[in-house]
């Protein structure tokens, strides 16, 4: 009860919402799921009225090589279902929203998992894997939980540093223009070297990173066209490997760019700078730099950044910097630095993808 108080009072004072995980490893005789712990903790959280959504295991198709024991798509089927019965039990849960599971990466048997769980529970669950959840219900919202640049808790020194963000960007903008409706980032704190804030809370690159998508970026993604590639313009855009570009509406909850207005994100994997001249509607309109660089001596190998030039770290314990941009003249040139990280917010577009959510 006190770690659950503890992690509850974490995520409500950051204006997060927690999903709990319960575990599905209690199994009785007959290998269905035995829900009396999972019912206790129900009863607790619901006495001190917990606003919590729940899921129900972790990774289950690995659960034979790492215990020796399985549970096929059908039984978890089964269990989504014994859950969402105890939970509409509780007043307080009747209603909350039930996800999973979080099932690894698409191999032949998560997909074959999935294919037993679905005619069971396809219409309770917020699942992933686009292919088999629209075989069963079309539109059904697809998170990728527990992602993270690197597996196997990463390497130290290189997936806590800058460098590994330009994977993570492009990750968030690949998986976007599949339409992945929600990424959940493995880990917070403390697992391995994937983490997003070091053992005293100080953010790492990718914390950093992750906070200029979050203000800056809505769900909407925008088809780009690079002037001289053959190509039909797409949501994201790779133009020789090393240059990658994204375009999505400005996040609706930003107050400081009104409704229209569009922001690109680009990854320069190349040793040079590279030029874009913005065309068409985009070309004399006002643009926001936030230019992401390596902060000291380190340089891709960094835990520390700057921002336009500033070095971005916390004002105290509980407050974060402004992340001010870069205003630039209309019609100017995108200059973008060597192996840099950069978000482009052009002002007043008013393109009409945008106009509404």
């Amino acid at each position: 009860a006190r770690s659950l108080d503890k992690l509850y009072n974490f995520a409500d004072c950051s204006g997060l919402h927690l999903i709990f995980a319960l575990n599905a490893l209690r199994r009785n005789p007959n290998n269905s799921w035995n829900s009396s712990n999972a019912l206790s903790l129900l009863k607790y959280s619901a006495s001190k009225k917990y606003n919590i959504s729940w899921e129900l295991g972790n990774e289950p198709n690995n659960y034979r090589t790492l215990i020796g024991r399985s549970v096929n798509g059908s039984q978890l089927g089964k269990d989504y279902i014994q859950l969402r019965s105890l939970l509409q039990l509780i007043r307080t849960y009747s209603r909350a929203n039930l996800y999973g599971p979080n099932i690894g990466r698409p191999r032949k048997n998560v997909i074959t998992l999935l294919e037993g769980l679905m005619p069971f529970a396809a219409g309770r669950l917020a699942l992933w894997l686009p292919d088999v959840v629209n075989t069963y219900t079309p539109g059904k919202k697809i998170w990728l939980e527990g992602v993270g640049t690197t597996s196997a808790g990463g390497m130290n020194n290189l997936s806590d540093s800058y460098a590994a963000g330009f994977l993570w960007l492009n990750t968030l903008g690949l998986l976007a223009s599949q339409g992945i409706d929600v990424v959940v980032r493995h880990s917070f704190l403390d697992h391995g070297h994937n983490h997003l804030v070091d053992q005293n809370f100080n953010p790492l690159p990718d914390y950093w990173l992750s906070l200029l998508y979050k203000r800056l970026i809505g769900p909407k993604v925008l088809a780009i066209h690079v002037a001289g590639l053959q190509r039909k313009p797409r949501p994201g855009r790779v133009i020789r490997d090393k240059l990658r570009i994204y375009a999505h509406c400005t996040s609706y909850h930003n107050h400081n760019y009104v409704r229209g207005s569009i922001t690109l994100y680009i990854i320069n994997l190349h040793r040079s700078r590279k030029k874009i001249k913005l065309a068409g509607t985009l070309r004399d309109k006002i643009v926001h730099q936030y230019l992401l660089q390596p902060y000291g001596k380190d340089g891709l190998h960094s835990k520390l950044v700057q921002l336009n030039g500033q070095p971005l770290a916390m004002v105290d314990d509980g407050t974060l910097p402004e992340l001010k941009p870069r205003p630039l003249r209309a019609g100017r040139t995108l200059v973008i630095p060597p192996l840099t990280m950069s978000f482009y917010v052009v002002k007043n577009v008013n393109a009409l993808a945008c106009r509404y959510r």
